[in-house]
């Protein structure tokens, strides 16, 4: 190999999912360990990898997802790597441990077939949210690839009595166990969140963590439907 490109050749494989650089994603496939990925996300593969979009199980599971909402997916199969990537964004990697995570449509980019995901709608935010807010809830043991408009900050709830609050538009991912209500102040709309102009924010209480992009795109946000 040209020397100067040695260093951008991808390292051993050492787990099922894992990182090339900040920005892809390397996916060690295995047959009878299928894959569910955003659609158009292939950037390329080596070995035998075969692909499905929108198969069978996801239309079913799917079907209640609202216009709009949600991210097409395509079944991903085979023997070999495959590299994954969304437009330049930021990857985050997660290993569930039989535990779970609730995740904006727009920030899902791969997971293993075989966990447990539907999808469901944000209780608590009806009256802020018209019909409220839809997610996408993973659990089980298995992998995890989200991506981020930026390095994301990883935020501890503790547990406390105190709230996090965050802009709906920067929000990646949370603990499906926190508690979620929506806040509105009026005397703080010019000054919280680039994407709508209003000052309306996610409150999360209890044990467990929030995922925040440094970004308030309007084309990553969590829809708002009312």
């Amino acid at each position: 190999m040209n020397q100067p490109l040695a260093g951008y050749a991808p390292a051993p494989v050492t787990a099922r999912m894992e990182n090339h650089g900040n920005h892809m994603l390397k996916v060690a496939l295995q047959t009878g360990n299928d894959l569910l990925a955003r659609v158009g996300s292939m950037v390329a593969y080596e070995g035998f990898v075969q692909y499905e979009p929108n198969p069978p199980a996801v239309r079913q599971i799917a079907k209640d997802w609202m216009t709009g909402e949600g991210a097409p997916l395509m079944k991903c199969s085979g023997d070999g790597l495959l590299y994954l990537a969304d437009y330049g964004a930021n990857v985050v990697v997660i290993n569930l441990n039989g535990d779970g995570i609730s995740v904006n449509a727009t920030n899902l980019l791969a997971f293993d077939a075989h966990l447990t995901w539907g999808v469901e709608r944000v209780k608590g935010l009806a009256k802020f949210a018209g019909q409220g807010l839809w997610n996408t809830k993973i659990s089980g043991q298995g992998w995890v690839a989200l991506t981020s408009r930026g390095k994301p900050i990883v935020v501890d709830c503790g547990g406390g009595e105190n709230e996090t609050y965050v802009d709906p538009d920067a929000l990646v991912a949370w603990s499906p166990n926190l508690k979620v209500k929506g806040k509105r102040s009026f005397r703080a709309q010019s000054l919280i969140g680039r994407g709508s102009g209003e000052a309306y924010q996610m409150a999360f209480s209890g044990e467990g963590i929030v995922v925040v992009q440094p970004s308030e795109d309007s084309t990553d946000r969590l829809r708002i439907r009312g």
